[in-house]
């Protein structure tokens, strides 16, 4: 059965630092709903109500422009590897640019000043509701390791050629939102 917290309790904390992997969910109010895997090491707990993670350049920005047009966003957990849970984390979410003062702020406050090759933005979401339910249905893995694919990548592209790609495929959605990619904000 599902039980809802109002932030992230120790217990959930803990789950969350274990997981390897995290989806992110996002819609706008019409359009496709957007699913995307993370990995695991790219969110930080900034507080029981705010995570963040830092996003790497892609083949699309659903999220972001999904949260320019309303903001709702739900990161899920699942467990993988031993006891079977899911945890989701709902609320607001927003995207910070990176060049802006507030990526850069958060960026030296919350990741050691290190950025991923191809690092574009971080997400950032004020949780409104946590929701853990039995993970029954979830199978069983055993991790390996991470891909080194998406990091080398950004490596080969270098920053002019990311810059270049994220103006041809990051600026707006499948549906022809907005993301705000290519604007600079400084701060929330």
């Amino acid at each position: 059965m599902a039980k809802q917290f109002t932030c992230i309790e120790a217990k959930h904390h803990e789950f969350i630092l274990q997981q390897h992997v995290f989806f992110v969910a996002s819609a706008a109010a019409e359009g496709r709903v957007n699913v995307s895997p993370k990995d695991g090491a790219a969110l930080r707990i900034l507080s029981p109500d705010r995570v963040a993670y830092l996003d790497q350049t892609g083949s699309g920005n659903e999220t972001a422009a999904h949260l320019l047009a309303n903001g709702r966003l739900t990161i899920m957990f699942c467990a993988f590897e031993g006891a079977p849970l899911i945890l989701r984390l709902y609320g607001q979410g927003w995207a910070l640019p990176r060049g802006g003062s507030a990526y850069s702020d958060l960026l030296a406050s919350a990741f050691a000043n290190e950025e991923r090759p191809g690092s574009r933005q971080i997400v950032v979401l004020d949780i409104d509701r946590v929701q853990t339910s039995c993970g029954y249905g979830v199978p069983l893995f055993e991790y390996v390791a991470e891909r080194p694919t998406l990091t080398r990548w950004a490596e080969a592209k270098g920053e002019a050629g990311l810059e270049e790609y994220r103006q041809a495929k990051n600026a707006f959605s499948i549906d022809g939102l907005p993301t705000g990619i290519l604007e600079l904000k400084t701060d929330r």
